[in-house]
């Protein structure tokens, strides 16, 4: 595979944003169990009964939603009123009535009613605590794993099963570190893949840094290491990405890529069967 000296400018102007549904299938659950509720001036405990026995864990987070509440908080209030009886199904099957008593004492149906009854639509309010909240978190994680589930589906339409997926591999002097694609497999790699896809800035955008670190470390010199990723937040960590960019400018790293240079890397991964043989 012909060596390239990439650089920052490039890689910077072929980020994309990535777009994901917000959306998990407990959300869209929660939602359809939210606009199914009776619209009345006043709730009962039996209401609160019934959304419980149709599924507690939807159910609790329907109340949270209601109290504006995250699960730790509720998890506490519920904790404080009903000290060593639990929080879970569970203790809810065992004494039903207290739990439901204590669920009441929060002011639930005074808020049910309350938000029920608001203009406009009242489930607007509480969609929009779970795309925040829940919907936040899940959007995160499937920024991720849209890269990874790209770089996977690119690696086995070239290679097959000839690959081990999120694996410990044993590298130069026995050295072993963490890598999310090794082929053909983990004992004797010959190409290391890591695949980063990031929507919002934080510590796991310099997470990566210390993983590339252990890789390099530990990998053979011989070993191509590719990273592929994306997302625009990249233009807020410019630093940590031109120290990326470094590592492939001095050979530690064979290439990084992005979605705008997906033909790119299946084509080098053709190549690089052909050379190593695999």
């Amino acid at each position: 595979m012909e060596f390239v000296e990439q650089k920052l400018e490039d890689i910077l102007g072929s980020l994309k944003p990535l777009s994901v549904e917000w959306k998990d299938d407990t959300a869209r659950r929660v939602i359809e169990r939210l606009t199914a509720l009776p619209i009345r001036d006043t709730y009962n405990v039996d209401d609160v009964r019934a959304l419980l026995d149709s599924g507690f864990d939807d159910g609790i987070l329907v109340c949270r939603l209601f109290l504006g509440l995250s699960k730790d908080q509720f998890h506490g209030v519920l904790s404080e009123a009903r000290p060593g009886r639990g929080v879970g199904v569970s203790a809810y099957r065992a004494d039903k009535e207290g739990f439901l008593d204590t669920v009441v004492k929060t002011g639930l149906l005074e808020t049910m009613a309350l938000e029920i009854n608001r203009k406009p639509h009242w489930s607007d309010v509480l969609v929009e605590r779970l795309r925040s909240g829940r919907g936040s978190a899940i959007a995160g994680q499937k920024r991720g794993r849209s890269v990874e589930d790209f770089v996977e589906d690119v690696v086995k339409s070239v290679f097959g099963s000839n690959f081990k997926l999120r694996c410990t591999f044993t590298g130069a002097r026995k050295q072993i570190a963490k890598c999310d694609i090794a082929i053909p497999s983990k004992t004797e790699p010959r190409i290391l893949i890591e695949a980063k896809g990031y929507g919002a800035t934080g510590s796991k955008m310099s997470d990566v840094l210390g993983d590339l670190r252990a890789i390099i470390a530990a990998k053979r010199s011989d070993t191509a290491l590719l990273f592929f990723t994306d997302g625009l937040t990249w233009k807020q960590r410019q630093s940590d990405l031109r120290k990326i960019v470094e590592f492939q400018n001095n050979g530690d790293i064979t290439r990084i890529y992005t979605f705008a240079m997906a033909k790119q890397f299946e084509s080098d991964l053709k190549t690089l069967k052909r050379e190593y043989r695999i």
